[in-house]
């Protein structure tokens, strides 16, 4: 049925647009005045992608920008009805009809019915009536049509429709279609320009899916991101029908289908009974295995009982697999049916799946109405499987069904343990609490409950509840000690880990002494069991270094020292010795080992579906990859953790990831407001780390909008009272406080804030700290002394690892000797921090370079010229090495072009990445593009 809309939703209104900027940015550039493209679009997607709430959120904005918006919707119904489109479409203009010429105007009225015609309108008549009813208004006020399932419109109104689209030269008349399917429908004009919706990104899905009324948590939430696949209205429609308290969501009643699952269960209605039962085991099982499924339901090798389900648009049957088309088609189909139909699709697909016992075991429980001992002794065998194949959440989740089936407690509260594990590598911090409260009430067992209180522990530190998390550990040590070591020492980590993102002394405090007090022996429970001595001796060490890290962090990277962190080793404590030494380097200052060994960590991570085995490092990974230079790679590495912590709800990691992006927008001179609900997110007296982040990147935004007396503000408040607010985090930016210190006239006051730091720093403070108090104490000093300091700044060969930091040292330095009128010894210096924030993209400090380069007496183009070229600091052959790598040539073609071995051409990348600031071939293009 086509139906008349007058008015569009608001934005704010019905569906929210989530995760589509970019698609309505493209949907609103025809109308625009300055758009020298053409003024048509078509819009194409899969049902539920969101074609209409786009539309709708363009024409309102259209509307608020004064265009008379002109609205129609096909649909199937109405197509056999001549003009019934257009007379949608155009009704609003009726009034208008009056001022044109007789030969026209009859022809409109015709078409409309509104007075009788003794013959059809002639077809050419019309097209140029409506052409010239639609210019005529759009000389008065810009004009847009709008139509959506322009496939469903009636054949004579598209024809009309694809007439003025292609006679369209108007700049003041936009034409905006869109269409399900990915193939433009018949009778859209060829030449008009698509764009394709596809499925959302993991975080625009979850934030879709936060956005509603009651969204599910929990294992539901992860299931049904995963079934709803990107789809938003799938995620829409499934959350409607999910339990909130995180039960399947196979099991919701049949009466809370949507409109468009019940279209999809109609049509499977319709259906030969036979394909019908075939599509009911087709949703039963998760992997789509044709053959299984196909044998499962009684077909054996008969494919034609998918014929009928194929010409209805429901499935698609490929060699080895059915898919279904849309994800809602699946949840209606399984829904719709019988509870006894579906306990037999999964009794009989258990049956076909003898040879696999993982699958049968799973089908085997969602055929079972009450506890089963032998289905859960099953169960746990295909979560071992997973588990070691990196499946957590896989793991987690038959791990969970396996204490559902199981008769006795304890063997349930030991189920819920290990999934409680499992899914806390996984990363979803309510569903641990959902499992660590499920073993609390079924079991006594200290070893049991300690590693629960572990995972716990960790959840609710991810949810910002630093407090409660470090309390619930601590009572777990004090009131039921575990026996085994190994728990213990899982329990004092996570302690630190809390201590560090709260920031509060109280709780670093205790943690030495805790350590102290592991004994470390044969194992004797169940949990934590696969931590071997090595493992355990290398959470110690990231323990201590938490702590303490200036006087722990530096001497356990010593590499006199012999230490395991720097000995590779096998299986499983490859992982942890990666991540702990990421963690040690990171403490320790040493960015670039913090870097690689994280990257190696993350990338099997990865794969392994782990990623919350590493979410207390996501952060630091990222400020690591900002402070080394790389900020291409410090980009995807915030969009990954921005992903995760919007997926599982990592409340301090997502308002982290604000501030880091913040902060890496104001150096690149870009303006990224971090909003007030950033500061109100989490409680920042139990979350300084957070807090840290905050300020600096606060303070970065105001002194990139000039504003340096707020900059000024938020860094003070890295040093309330004199103190550190955060032990690591604050002491990293006394160089921004000092500067800005120095612009604004405060230099006594910041004065004692760098002795703090100083002390804080310790008698032999690492590479990087001596490198930011040396730089600190010459902007504050305006004694000769200032030279010898602003010296030490630069010339240590470890100042590399931080290009943007020696940077600022040469500028400041060059700005220090160059109002002494020594311009000649500035220059170079001015030179080469201006290459710097160039290839770097910092633009704020490269226009304050180029301007002291001019003011010591270097020419514009000569300024300018130092540093365009990304490439300066290389030499002449690496320069052409690099630029034939950033056209995708590898090592051996270049080698054969330029009559070099391989092996020098990878020398010279090798020497040349760190200059560029990059880490792999695929960002040389960006950076040549940027020169």
């Amino acid at each position: 049925m086509v139906s008349l809309q007058r008015e569009s939703r608001d934005d704010g209104c019905g569906t929210p647009l989530v995760g589509r900027a970019a698609e309505l940015g493209r949907v609103l550039a025809p109308g625009r005045p300055d758009w020298r493209g053409p003024r048509d679009l078509l819009v194409l997607g899969e049902a539920g992608a969101g074609k209409t709430a786009l539309l709708e959120t363009a024409a309102h904005r259209l509307r608020q920008a004064g265009t008379l918006v002109l609205r129609a919707r096909g649909n199937e119904a109405e197509s056999r009805f001549p003009f019934a489109g257009l007379h949608q479409l155009l009704l609003p203009l009726s009034g208008e009809l009056g001022g044109l010429p007789e030969h026209l105007r009859a022809p409109l009225e015709a078409a409309f019915g509104t007075v009788a015609a003794p013959r059809p309108p002639d077809p050419m008549l019309l097209r140029i009536a409506v052409l010239t009813l639609v210019t005529r208004t759009a000389a008065r006020r810009p004009v847009a049509l709008v139509v959506d399932d322009v496939q469903h419109f009636d054949r004579d109104s598209a024809d009309v429709l694809g007439f003025v689209t292609r006679r369209l030269a108007d700049p003041g008349v936009t034409v905006l279609l869109a269409a399900r399917g990915h193939v433009p429908p018949p009778r859209v004009n060829a030449e008009t320009p698509v764009l394709t919706l596809g499925l959302l990104t993991e975080r625009a899905a979850t934030r879709l899916l936060d956005a509603q009324l009651r969204p599910p948590v929990g294992r539901a939430r992860l299931e049904l991101l995963r079934q709803a696949r990107g789809n938003p209205l799938a995620i829409i429609e499934l959350c409607r029908a999910a339990d909130r308290s995180g039960a399947p969501l196979e099991g919701v009643a049949e009466a809370r289908l949507s409109r468009l699952q019940e279209t999809f269960a109609a049509r499977a209605r319709e259906l030969p009974d036979a394909t019908r039962r075939a599509l009911l085991y087709a949703a039963a099982d998760d992997h789509g295995d044709l053959a299984t499924i196909t044998r499962a339901a009684g077909h054996g090798a008969d494919l034609g009982v998918w014929r009928p389900a194929e010409e209805a648009g429901l499935v698609v049957i490929t060699a080895t697999e059915v898919e279904f088309r849309h994800p809602l088609v699946r949840s209606a189909v399984y829904r719709t049916a019988p509870a006894q139909s579906r306990r037999q699709a999964h009794h009989d697909l258990a049956a076909a799946l003898e040879d696999e016992p993982e699958r049968a075991a799973w089908h085997r429980a969602g055929a079972c109405l009450g506890p089963d001992e032998s289905l859960a002794a099953a169960l746990e065998e295909p979560a071992e499987r997973a588990a070691r194949r990196g499946g957590r959440f896989a793991a987690a989740r038959a791990l969970e069904r396996a204490a559902e089936c199981s008769p006795a407690d304890h063997d349930r509260a030991r189920r819920y343990d290990r999934a409680l594990g499992a899914a806390d590598r996984a990363g979803d911090p309510r569903w641990v609490r959902e499992l660590y409260e499920r073993v609390t009430r079924l079991s006594r067992d200290p070893d049991m409950l300690g590693a629960a209180a572990c995972g716990a522990g960790l959840a609710l530190s991810m949810g910002a509840r630093q407090r409660e998390a470090f309390g619930l550990m601590a009572s777990a040590l004090e009131h039921r000690p575990p026996r085994d070591g190994r728990v213990t020492l899982a329990l004092v980590s996570v302690m630190a880990a809390v201590a560090f993102q709260s920031g509060l002394p109280e709780m670093r405090r205790p943690l030495p002494g805790l350590l102290a007090e592991v004994r470390i022996g044969p194992a004797v429970s169940a949990p934590f069991a696969e931590m071997d001595g090595l493992a355990c001796e290398l959470v110690g060490k990231v323990v201590l270094a938490s702590a303490d890290p200036v006087a722990h962090a530096p001497a356990l990277l010593d590499p006199a020292a012999r230490t395991p962190l720097r000995e590779p080793a096998e299986g499983a404590a490859e992982m942890t010795r990666l991540l702990a030494l990421g963690a040690v380097a990171w403490y320790a200052d040493e960015s670039d080992l913090c870097v690689e060994s994280f990257r190696a960590a993350f990338a099997g991570l990865r794969a392994g579906e782990a990623m919350g085995s590493g979410a207390t490092c996501l952060v630091p990974m990222a400020a690591a990859l900002i402070d080394t230079g790389r900020w291409g790679e410090a980009d995807a590495m915030l969009e990954e953790a921005a992903a995760v912590a919007a997926v599982h709800r990592l409340e301090h990691v997502a308002v982290d990831v604000r501030a880091l992006r913040a902060t890496l927008a104001a150096l690149r001179g870009r303006h990224e407001p971090l909003g007030d609900d950033a500061w109100t997110a989490v409680d920042l007296a139990e979350n300084r780390a957070t807090h840290a982040h905050l300020l600096r990147a606060a303070a970065a935004q105001a002194e990139a909008a000039g504003d340096l007396e707020d900059a000024y503000r938020h860094l003070r408040a890295l040093y309330d009272d004199g103190t550190a607010l955060h032990y690591v985090l604050s002491m990293r930016s006394i160089v921004e406080l000092a500067a800005v210190a120095r612009r604004t006239g405060r230099q006594e006051e910041a004065a004692p804030l760098v002795e703090a730091a100083r002390a804080e720093a310790g008698p032999r403070p690492t590479a990087r700290m001596a490198l930011l108090l040396h730089h600190a104490t010459a902007l504050l000093d305006d004694s000769p002394d200032a030279e010898r300091h602003f010296r030490l700044a630069i010339v240590n060969p470890a100042a590399q690892q931080w290009p943007l930091q020696r940077a600022r040292a040469r500028l400041d330095y060059a700005r220090w000797l160059r109002r002494r009128r020594r311009p000649l010894e500035a220059r170079p210096l001015l030179s080469a921090a201006l290459e710097t924030f160039t290839r770097l993209g910092a633009r704020a400090p490269a226009e304050q370079a180029a301007a002291e380069l001019r003011a010591s007496g270097v020419s514009g183009e000569s300024a300018r010229a130092s540093g365009d070229d990304p490439l300066a600091s290389l030499t002449a052959q690496q320069q052409q090495i690099v630029r034939l790598a950033a056209e995708g040539l590898g090592n051996r073609e270049i080698a054969e072009r330029l009559m070099l071995s391989p092996r020098t051409i990878g020398s010279h990348l090798y020497q040349a990445f760190p200059k560029l600031g990059v880490s792999s071939r695929h960002q040389l293009r960006d950076i040549l593009e940027r020169g």
